[in-house]
């Protein structure tokens, strides 16, 4: 399989598992964690989406599976353009790396996710609550397992020159976020518009291939 179709497999598997009747009951799901933060139960979810407890429980398993899926469902909205092997260069590189950061930054910005990790950061020491590790597995972690591939591709086809992939992935991470997620968790507003963000993610698409590029 092709790096590209396998960065293309982990995305589908992540949003395109979950039936169309899945998906809108993840999506009550996010709505209630906007509305009530920590007290969304099975029950509550239940109502919201119109369905029986015991369906969500033949689906998610429990609150812990039905929030694993409820994070999956949310950061699979983060696009990643098809990028081959084949008709890759430097500028559809360049190009494919910007829209996938203003994606990603579109939804690490949005209302539900800002929510997911405020209530992720809030209950990171309780005992009672994995959320903190489910949001980490399944966005942070998931979304590096999505972009690396595509580094090390771009890397073998000579576009790019570095030894650890993880570094580079962190790089271009801080280049994208830079401080954009935190002081949205912290409250300031406003956020940043689609204007903002299209070229806030260019700039970094850019900044990254000036330390990671390999010149002409």
């Amino acid at each position: 399989m092709a790096v590209a179709a396998a960065a293309q497999l982990d995305q589908r598997d992540a949003g395109e598992a979950f039936s169309p009747r899945q998906r809108e009951v993840l999506d009550a799901a996010l709505e209630l964690m906007l509305q009530d933060g920590d007290g969304l139960t099975m029950a509550s979810v239940a109502r919201r989406a119109s369905c029986s407890k015991e369906t969500l429980y033949k689906w998610f398993g429990d609150r812990d599976g039905l929030l694993t899926a409820t994070v999956q469902w949310q950061a699979s909205k983060v696009r990643l353009p098809s990028l081959d092997r084949e008709n890759l260069d430097a500028r559809s590189l360049e190009q494919g790396l910007a829209d996938f950061a203003e994606s990603w930054l579109s939804v690490l910005t949005g209302d539900i996710s800002i929510a997911l990790n405020a209530m992720a950061i809030a209950h990171s020491n309780a005992a009672k609550s994995g959320l903190g590790g489910i949001v980490l597995d399944n966005g942070r972690f998931a979304i590096g397992r999505r972009v690396k591939p595509v580094l090390e591709m771009a890397r073998d086809a000579g576009l790019l020159a570095f030894e650890d992939t993880e570094e580079a992935f962190c790089t271009f991470f801080g280049l994208v976020v830079r401080d954009v997620q935190i002081r949205a968790l912290l409250g300031d507003r406003p956020l940043p518009d689609r204007t903002a963000i299209r070229q806030g993610t260019s700039r970094a698409a850019q900044h990254f291939l000036m330390l990671y590029g390999v010149p002409k």
